[in-house]
């Protein structure tokens, strides 16, 4: 007996030893099959737009982006690509939305206006004058951007403007006729009618084509932002920059609707909390940001100031018809705009 107790003794510890590993096994197995299941309850999205890595919208949308995978523990992560690298232009980035070519975007609302004209009511020429008034503006008209781009199979989850706006010249400029013929850049069917009407020629053009008609000769001027003519190094093509605050524009960071109901009603709920929260505090970006580039520019070697009395006077009178125009092309907008100006005493 005691020979065969010592003699199972060895077979004992084998069989011990085979159910370690095996309980081994099944718990690498459990902890593996966990992780799995972790990673596939993530959410990766892509999310496209067309403006430079260093351009504050894109700064941003960098920090929505870690707000969101931070809030969600992880669970939904948002891959920002700037400069259009992901292929989707500027003024095609509502329908790829809307198609569901990429999950998310931000775009220019105006610069989309082809798929959507009210998108361009706050760049009616000379409409809105500061932040102030674009709040008053988009008060009355988010309620219908948003609806109206849901049924284009996409939400907002955040709208911010960009900076005041400029004319950008290879010559000085102080009178209306010294822009006549000028070359101008414009963004859409509004902008380009406003340069048309001031002896300008309009030339539509996203971003990216715009350093490469500088440099080729195609493009004399350009209106746009501070925040662009450094981003774009416009002092390496012309000299002078004057502020003309002709028109304002928006920046929206949409969703689109299929993707967002994939979502858990928790995830939406914080992706939404996240975006109204970071709202005005992106505003708050926008706001500082006219100075700082302008001052970039100076140091840069360009010469900054506002437009001439008898510029603006010209561009004022050029334009006066526009908003009524604007009102009859797209009856939608109409009261808006009638509304807009009893608010600010227009």
């Amino acid at each position: 007996m005691l020979r065969s107790a010592r003699a199972s003794a060895p077979h004992r510890l084998v069989t011990m030893s085979r159910r370690r590993a095996f309980a081994g096994l099944m718990a690498l197995s459990l902890a593996a099959g966990l992780a799995e299941g972790a990673e596939a309850a993530s959410v990766k999205w892509d999310v496209s737009l067309p403006w430079g890595p260093s351009e504050f919208h894109t700064v941003n949308a960098v920090r929505f982006a870690a707000e969101v995978k931070a809030a969600t523990n992880g669970e939904l992560e948002l891959t920002i690509h700037a400069g259009g690298s992901l292929g989707v232009k500027a003024n095609e980035s509502l329908r790829a939305v809307a198609d569901g070519a990429v999950p998310m975007a931000e775009y220019a609302a105006f610069q989309n206006v082809g798929e959507l004209p009210i998108l361009g009511i706050e760049s009616i020429p000379f409409l809105v004058k500061d932040y102030d008034q674009l709040k008053a503006m988009h008060a009355l008209v988010r309620p219908i951007w948003e609806a109206e781009l849901a049924k284009r199979n996409q939400k907002v989850l955040y709208i911010v403007p960009w900076p005041s706006q400029n004319f950008f010249l290879k010559k000085a400029a102080s009178t209306p006729d010294d822009i006549k013929g000028v070359r101008m850049r414009t963004y859409d069917k509004v902008t380009a009618e406003m340069i048309a009407k001031i002896g300008m020629v309009p030339l539509q053009m996203n971003n990216p084509d715009i350093v490469p008609s500088l440099a080729s000769g195609k493009l004399d001027a350009v209106m746009t932002s501070g925040t662009t003519a450094v981003a774009q190094k416009y002092w390496e093509f012309m000299k002078f920059a004057y502020n003309t605050n002709h028109l304002w524009a928006s920046n929206m960071m949409v969703v689109n609707l299929d993707s967002w109901k994939k979502l858990s009603p928790v995830q939406q709920s914080t992706v939404e909390a996240l975006g109204k929260k970071l709202e005005p505090e992106f505003w708050q970006v926008s706001m500082a940001e006219h100075d700082k580039k302008m001052k970039e520019l100076v140091a840069a070697g360009m010469k900054v100031e506002k437009a001439s009395d008898a510029l603006l006077a010209s561009m004022r009178k050029a334009t006066e018809t526009m908003a009524d125009d604007f009102g009859k092309a797209n009856p939608a907008a109409a009261p808006i705009i009638a509304e807009f100006k009893k608010k600010i005493g227009s």
